[in-house]
């Protein structure tokens, strides 16, 4: 980037804010973007660029701060300016049309309604002083709630300042997880053998109330705004005027409300609902709220102790099916976790046919008691993935059967696991078992394992599709002309992808055994191990004893271990792989030369231009060593944007720190290495 002086970096970048955050608007509330996503990235490089040179600059409302900041110890409360109540609810015409009577009695005459989508998530406030997003809080008890603004700011939808900036603005709307996010989530997590969430709303909260906020960021979350709580200055003075006047600042609001100029036309818009609208939306509603218009006459008609007495809830019957299990089938995930699933009579259920339904796992089967045979209810877990929910135990007949677990893969015929603390049963034939093959040959080929340059998912999905690979270890067995006949495949290209397989095999244990993909063994582990053992055969007959006296290998590793060399489809695998030329020996140990000779770092933080992965490069080249852990035999602290405790425990130690730039100075011998 060209000299810039700070004034015109500060110009520069409250223009870049403005500019990014209208396209955020496009592109997260409206679906509309104007601009190309290299544009749009190019635009977000030049601010982090300007921020990494001017970090004074760095502004709470900067497209820069979406995510950041270690993981928070707790969180602070905040305390509601007024309290932000629940509301009552109503479950037939006739709650509805009593509700009406009522408020037209208080009232003294006709009222008009707005009628809004009841977004199943978690309530949340949001405060905004000078227009800049400043605070956001979760509804709590209705008078004090959590501090969450870290974990909000995560959330695209959210803008970070106001279109029309007020001194002081505050608003309540609902954060949700979209349908399709909330199955790849609890997807995600079966296959990890955690914990699944029982509906959106619980992941929604789940995801909000996480002490990291990068945890939150990597969980897609929406937000619609639905009321002004406070406004300093002139506000809108019907609940219409505020919804438009909240769309006109930024905010995402939901496009399905509704003005009704009497309840006859609200029992309408309800009847409207059904089942296969509801299901069609990308998010779930658990109802719909109408709210008196009028703001005047809803502060007129107050509140009871719990819920205001201008707005109600109307209730959604529970969408729910009875039907027969048939069978009892099990299905294996990428990672091999296994998953009952739930052959089903065919039933309609929230706007479309059924005839399947997860079980999840061996646990909540038992805990269910849910037989083959059985009659069951049903529903969609977030209008989305259907699940078995309850058993009718009465209407068995005596020829039920219990279900059991298999001992043995269905996809490839390997033993079948399942780790102390984990929910999930686990296939052991990684290697070889068809269920887990692309995920495994893609980690296989990956920078941190055996770094086959050129091998990416979609030729590796080739390679599958056409037959000529069936687990890693066939990767060393093709040829150029096998490859000519692929999609994309020229003389050349076919010429580098052989030769960068067969470059790999030299790579030597340590990256192998990363490689192989055993679980629990990571990048560390796969070191020591390379470190200790020197042969991959050593190791295949290390004891569990033997495993755990190293340091970075626990029980769970151990056991893992232990448990993938016991598989006999592993070691076929292994022997192709040895058949192959691929080196099982770990490369000789080098003698520690280098500027950091002698020294151990460890790493904190984000550095500005350096991956965590090139920095421990950087310093293992130079003759130094990477640890995971403070202590008092660390040399130096290389610390980055949003440091963890790491950082906190090199300062109550005394440990000397560096950025980046000091680092690269150790490394070329810039700087003195201090001696101990």
């Amino acid at each position: 980037m060209v000299s810039i002086t700070r004034e015109e970096a500060e110009k520069r970048l409250k223009e870049l804010r403005k500019i990014i955050a209208e396209h955020d608007y496009r592109y997260f509330v409206l679906d509309a973007p104007i601009i190309t996503d290299q544009e749009y990235d190019a635009l977000m490089r030049e601010l982090l660029e300007l921020e990494r040179r001017f970090p004074e600059l760095v502004t709470p409302d900067s497209p820069s701060q979406r995510v950041g900041g270690a993981p928070r110890p707790e969180f602070a409360t905040v305390r509601h300016r007024q309290p932000l109540l629940s509301l009552s609810n109503a479950f037939s015409a006739d709650d509805v049309r009593e509700f009406d009577r009522r408020v037209r009695e208080l009232a003294g005459r006709p009222v008009d309604y707005i009628v809004e989508p009841k977004i199943d998530g978690l309530s949340v406030a949001l405060t905004y002083v000078d227009g800049v997003f400043t605070t956001g809080a979760t509804r709590g008890d209705g008078e004090v709630g959590e501090d969450v603004t870290a974990n909000l700011r995560t959330i695209k939808v959210l803008p970070l300042y106001l279109r029309q900036p007020v001194s002081r603005l505050e608003v309540r709307g609902e954060a949700y997880m979209p349908k399709v996010a909330f199955a790849r989530l609890n997807e995600a997590r079966e296959e990890a053998g955690e914990p699944i969430f029982a509906n959106p709303r619980n992941a929604a909260a789940g995801s909000l109330r996480q002490l990291d906020p990068r945890v939150t960021a990597s969980r897609t979350l929406g937000l619609f705004v639905y009321q002004v709580l406070y406004i300093e200055g002139p506000g809108p003075s019907t609940q219409a005027e505020a919804l438009e006047y909240l769309e006109a600042q930024g905010f995402p609001v939901n496009p399905y409300r509704r003005h009704c100029h009497n309840i006859e036309e609200v029992l309408e818009v309800i009847s409207e609902w059904t089942p296969e609208k509801r299901a069609a939306l990308p998010y779930e509603i658990d109802g719909l709220v109408i709210k008196v218009n009028d703001l005047a006459l809803q502060r007129a008609l107050g509140a009871t102790a719990k819920s205001p007495r201008w707005a109600i809830a109307y209730k959604f019957p529970a969408e729910e099916a009875i039907t027969r299990i048939r069978d009892i089938i099990v299905r294996v995930g990428r990672t091999g976790v296994l998953t009952p699933t739930a052959i089903l009579d065919p039933v309609r259920l929230a706007g479309s046919t059924v005839s399947r339904a997860t079980l999840h796992n061996e646990d909540i089967i038992r805990e269910k008691d849910v037989r083959l045979g059985d009659t069951v209810v049903i529903h969609k877990a977030g209008d989305v993935i259907p699940e078995v929910i309850r058993v009718l135990p009465e209407r068995r007949t005596g020829e039920e059967k219990e279900f059991r677990m298999p001992e043995r893969c269905p996809a490839c015929g390997a033993r079948v696991v399942r780790e102390p603390g984990e929910a999930a049963h686990r296939c052991t034939g990684g290697l070889a078992c068809p269920a887990q093959v692309k995920e495994r040959i893609i980690h296989f080929a990956s920078r941190s394992a055996m770094d086959i340059q050129g091998l990416g998912p979609a030729i590796i999905s080739q390679l599958l599709e056409a037959g000529l690979i069936r687990d890693a270890a066939d990767l060393y067995y093709l040829k150029v002309e096998d490859l000519l006949p692929l999609e994309r495949f020229a003389e050349q290209s076919a010429n580098n992808l052989v030769s960068a397989i067969q470059k790999s095999k030299n790579n030597g244990l340590e990256k192998l055994l990363f490689a192989l993909g055993i679980r629990h063994v990571g990048e560390r582990a796969a070191r020591t191990l390379a470190r200790h053992f020197g042969t991959l055969d050593r190791l295949k007959e290390a004891s569990f004893e033997e495993l755990t006296s190293l340091p970075d290998i626990g029980p769970k590793i151990a056991a893992s271990i232990r448990d993938f060399f016991a598989e006999p489809l592993n070691l076929e695998v292994i022997e192709k792989l040895r058949r192959a030329g691929v080196k099982m020996e770990a490369a000789e140990e080098r003698e520690e030369t280098g500027p950091l000779a002698g020294k151990t770092f460890v790493l904190t933080g984000t550095l500005p231009h350096l991956t965590r992965q090139e920095a421990t490069e950087l310093i293992l080249r130079a003759g130094g060593k990477v640890s995971s852990s403070v202590s008092r035999r660390t040399d130096y602290v290389v610390v980055g944007e949003n440091p963890g405790s790491k950082y906190d425990k090199a300062r109550e130690l005394g440990i000397p720190l560096l950025d980046e730039e000091g680092l690269l100075k150790l490394v070329r011998g810039e700087q003195e290495v201090k001696a101990k």
